[in-house]
């Protein structure tokens, strides 16, 4: 456990659940409502891993803050775990979400701000085509198949503890042993993941090279620097290695850029040169309406194109009725081209320099085991001395009653940080005022822990 005194640690979380339950009768009214109609209260089961018993009922939500039904004011370093990247509700989107709602909102129909956002993407990550869905795991999802039905494979590869939604594939880990095993806790799954799926830990060469050299592996579906178990770096000359190797063993290659966007408007993927065969994205594009999207290099399409019957299309299992619909359209040309450009990007990533050495200064004057990881404008801390080169190593350093009380100890200072990591995110709303106010909690945390 990255925190020995669990007593103190219990009583610390105690007096917060207490200051928590004291200060939000609005919020917990609510939950006690919604838990008639609800399971567990909440409309998906994981809004109940919020700390303090019941989750914040939010009122309004502009840029960087929220007010919940108590009147109480945060600065959002979640922002709907980069859903709401842009900010909450940023002007440009707005109003041209409420001029297409005006018009319309879906009608099976191509819209010229497809277009727009189709073009815009191709020209910030350098894949010519794209397609648009609802959600990152939906774009997962058909890139997926796209890949076993022209490569003729059947396998996938995947790194150890990654997230690419709720693609059944991808919920597989290594056991002690380097075997491919369903991911603990992993729901329903469909078929034991070993016979879909072989996992390699993140910056290994040699694993990745031993699992294409099987000949079975369509495509490796990578987060070019994992961030769902923590921000995990690549290591030098990694990336780099994975297309050479991809290439070799004609594998393709899939960067999932959801959450790497934050490093800038072409991601991991244009600014570090890269070439993947296909790029994924989703949340952030639509400023918090339901998008995502895939883009594939001209020779993939290529490949998928000659391969696809006009007659059957429409039932092969890639695209549904909402996807590419209107009102996702113009709230992705929108974000794209008016929020999140790379002046945006230039400001977020500067704040996130600012939060990422506060966060640092005080892990080192409190000299506490923990270190701190920054990719563009996201940062976390994880509860280890030196960074994480793999899923495992970033697992490995999970504490979750320290991070409840974390999390619990920042909410009762107006302050939202991710449920599922210690992340901040920036976005182009945010100030230096707010970094301060996390600066602040933090160091009162850590005081309180260490001090």
């Amino acid at each position: 456990m990255a925190y020995a005194d669990r007593t103190k640690l219990a009583k610390l979380f105690a007096t917060e659940v207490d200051r928590f339950v004291a200060a939000h009768p609005g919020s917990h009214s609510r939950h006690e409502k919604a838990l008639g109609p609800m399971m567990g209260g909440v409309p998906m089961s994981w809004m109940a891993k919020w700390p303090g018993g019941f989750p914040v009922y939010v009122e309004h939500a502009k840029g960087s803050r929220f007010t919940d039904v108590d009147g109480i004011e945060y600065v959002d370093f979640c922002l709907g775990d980069t859903g709401a990247m842009v900010g909450h509700s940023p002007d440009a989107s707005i109003q041209a979400i409420a001029k297409q709602l005006a018009q319309g909102i879906t009608f099976m129909l191509p819209t010229e701000a497809a277009t727009i956002a189709a073009q815009t993407l191709a020209d910030r990550f350098g894949v010519a085509k794209w397609q648009f869905t609802l959600t990152a795991t939906d774009a997962n999802r058909h890139i997926l198949r796209y890949a076993r039905h022209v490569t003729g494979r059947s396998k996938i590869v995947v790194h150890d503890y990654c997230y690419h939604g709720t693609v059944d594939e991808t919920f597989a880990n290594l056991d002690d042993h380097g075997n491919t095993v369903s991911r603990e806790n992993n729901i329903g799954p469909q078929v034991d993941p070993a016979e879909t799926t072989i996992v390699v830990p993140f910056n290994d060469l040699d694993a990745a090279e031993k699992a294409f050299a099987t000949g079975d592996v369509a495509a490796m579906l990578i987060e070019p620097a994992m961030t769902n178990i923590g921000i995990v770096l690549p290591q030098a000359g990694y990336l780099e290695g994975l297309r050479e190797l991809t290439r070799k063993y004609g594998v393709i290659l899939i960067h999932d850029e959801t959450h790497t966007l934050s490093e800038g408007v072409g991601g991991m993927t244009a600014r570090r040169n890269l070439h993947p065969d296909a790029v994924v994205l989703g949340k952030t594009i639509g400023a918090g309406i339901p998008a995502g999207a895939f883009g594939m290099s001209e020779e993939l399409t290529k490949r998928v194109s000659d391969s696809l019957h006009l007659e059957h299309i429409d039932v092969g299992g890639v695209g549904g009725t909402l996807a590419g619909n209107a009102l996702s359209m113009a709230a992705v040309a929108a974000t794209l081209t008016k929020v999140l450009t790379p002046e945006a990007f230039e400001q977020m990533e500067a704040l996130c320099d600012v939060w990422t050495t506060d966060v640092q200064n005080i892990i080192d004057r409190y000299s506490a085991p923990w270190q701190v990881s920054q990719l563009g404008c996201r940062a976390e801390y994880s509860f280890r001395e030196s960074a994480p080169i793999n899923g495992r190593e970033a697992a490995d350093a999970d504490d979750f009653e320290l991070q409840q009380y974390l999390h619990l100890h920042a909410l009762n200072r107006g302050i939202l940080m991710t449920p599922f990591h210690n992340m901040a995110l920036m976005s182009p709303s945010h100030t230096h005022e707010d970094v301060a106010r996390h600066t602040a909690h933090f160091e009162e945390a850590v005081a309180s822990l260490f001090g």
